[in-house]
């Protein structure tokens, strides 16, 4: 068996089965592993998420995603479709429910492989990955339980941008969706949601997360994330793994082989 990550597929169903295919991918034999934003922009939204929970737990699993987590707040009438998104025919669909309920099971961080980690931005460098993953475990509880919408309800927000342990509520909550789904930049370890370049082009303040010190995180740590499609796939760093690489944008999508090391790609 052997495990695969895919960058963001943004409903592009087509370009993930053909990029599967290239990669060798058996679904029955492998695991496919999703860093979020699986749904959105793309045209194939609905046939992307039927296909993702019909190969079953023991052959895929994903963290969430911002476009993923909003998906769920529309779907329970707390914001409203773009038509940018390109959503419908997924929201119009009679598997519509029985799909959000699926998505809302699903984790903000993932643990695929020994010494790898999975989030959809990346890893806060206040944290482990350990914490990440427990502070992951504390939205699960929220968006899956009786109090789901009362969390998606206070999920939207830029603040607190800079994490203390004492958060509480709503804000702890807020927090960790923010950095685990919408971080790219930091200025002193607080979030900055407006910047989406590439690192090379930014204002001289902001750090991108990954070279911010996280004195927390075990050199031998892999970190596969998505998000931010401006990077196209560079870090400067082997155990930093960035899989967005705007498919969805006419670019490519990145799939990596946690056994093998490899990167796959499929150009749109």
């Amino acid at each position: 068996m052997k495990n695969y990550v895919v960058g963001d597929i943004q409903g592009c169903y087509k370009g993930l089965r053909k990029l599967l295919q290239a990669a060798g991918f058996n679904a029955k034999k492998d695991k496919l592993w999703a860093v979020g934003d699986l749904i959105a922009r793309g045209p194939e939204s609905l046939e992307t998420l039927k296909f993702l929970n019909d190969l079953g737990s023991d052959h895929f699993d994903t963290v969430l995603g911002n476009h993923d987590l909003h998906l769920i707040a529309m779907a329970h009438g707390i914001s409203d479709p773009k038509p940018v998104d390109k959503l419908a025919p997924l929201m119009k669909h009679k598997s519509f429910s029985e799909l959000i309920d699926w998505l809302s099971t699903k984790k903000l961080a993932l643990k695929p492989a020994k010494r790898h980690f999975i989030s959809h931005a990346g890893l806060y460098p206040m944290w482990s990955t350990k914490k990440a993953l427990a502070l992951s475990d504390e939205v699960s509880e929220a968006l899956s339980g009786s109090k789901q919408l009362k969390f998606l309800k206070n999920m939207y927000g830029n603040t607190p941008n800079v994490w203390n342990d004492s958060l509480e509520g709503n804000e702890r909550l807020r927090f960790v969706v923010n950095a685990l789904t919408r971080m790219r930049f930091l200025s002193d370890n607080a979030l900055e949601f407006k910047t989406k370049c590439h690192p090379n082009v930014a204002p001289e303040e902001l750090t991108p997360w990954y070279l911010s010190p996280n004195p927390k995180l075990k050199k031998n740590k892999i970190i596969l994330f998505g998000h931010w499609a401006s990077l196209m796939g560079e870090t400067n760093n082997e155990n930093i793994i960035a899989l967005d690489t705007g498919f969805v944008w006419g670019k490519r999508m990145s799939l990596y082989c946690i056994e093998s090391k490899q990167l796959f790609s499929q150009q749109a």
